[in-house]
């Protein structure tokens, strides 16, 4: 069997190739011998690439990554926001060990559409694959995954979202807040880039705690526009910093995923990842 070498890029690829393979059985569970097999890895070096991207086993991350994971996460970890957001368009709070500091660009400059705005930009490994992160002198304004789309459209994706500013790869400028940020721990500071709903709406998501999900429909509630459900989903899917505002966090009523922007493979891992890790945490996770 093939033993590779390791880092964050290659666990991820690791996890979505065995979410393929576990798919593929519809749901039916494969033992660790056969999923190493199938990703020509060996028993033991599979088990490490679980262990250090995960914390859990083979067997319990596959009850992770199951398609009616969401559902369960939806009975026993449903979020109800509060309904009152605050007006003010800065803050700060803590998200998984992070502290976050935030604040929202005025709607005069989101509607100059970036001008005079100068952007730099760097790639950082990530725990979902290869990650693009974008920062203003205030703080990061983009954190996009390009593992499931490519770094081309991921980076046209991003910048096409303030057309008029000035673009510049310096990942060295950025890195002390983009590696904290994707490392899960120390601070950061956002600097978000949107129409004053949108602002609400990710204020919202915000406010659900690590491993455990909302709907789109009660972010709406939330916000105090209850029947914008599909104005909630738009301003979801417009999220410009993935993870650090957790987007994947929303989930349909039914239990369905919803959609992800950049993919719905890496939101399926981010609800995982975090589930088993906050059932780590808990002593759940022994097999």
């Amino acid at each position: 069997m093939l033993d590779e070498p390791i880092n964050d890029g290659y666990h991820y690829g690791v996890i979505a190739r065995a979410l393929a393979q576990i798919d593929a059985e519809g749901g039916a569970a494969l033992s660790l011998d056969d999923l190493a097999t199938r990703l020509r890895m060996s028993p033991a070096h599979f088990q490490r690439v679980f262990s250090r991207w995960v914390g859990v086993s083979p067997k319990r991350y596959q009850q992770y990554l199951t398609i009616g994971h969401a559902r369960r996460l939806l009975a026993e970890r449903f979020t109800v926001l509060d309904t009152a957001i605050e007006s003010g368009l800065s803050g700060a709070g803590r998200l998984h060990d992070l502290f976050l500091r935030w604040e929202a660009m005025s709607p005069g400059e989101f509607a100059r559409a970036g001008a005079g705005l100068s952007v730099r930009y760097g790639w950082f490994p990530s725990a979902f694959g290869e990650a693009l992160a974008m920062a203003t002198d205030r703080g990061l304004c983009g954190l996009a995954f390009a593992e499931d789309c490519g770094r081309d459209a991921a980076f046209a994706d991003l910048s096409g979202r303030w057309p008029r500013a000035t673009f510049t790869e310096d990942a060295a400028a950025i890195a002390g807040w983009a590696e904290p940020a994707l490392g899960q721990s120390g601070e950061t500071r956002l600097h978000m880039i949107g129409a004053p709903f949108q602002i609400k709406v990710w204020e919202a998501l915000l406010r659900i705690p690590t491993g455990h999900v909302t709907t789109y429909s009660e972010i709406a509630r939330s916000v105090g526009s209850p029947r914008a459900v599909r104005a909630v989903g738009t301003a979801v899917g417009r999220n410009p910093v993935s993870w650090l505002i957790p987007c994947h966090r929303a989930l349909r009523k039914s239990g369905g995923l919803g959609g992800y922007h950049w993919g719905l493979p890496v939101k399926r891992a981010m609800l995982a990842w975090e589930a088993a890790r906050q059932d780590a945490g808990q002593g759940l996770s022994a097999l």
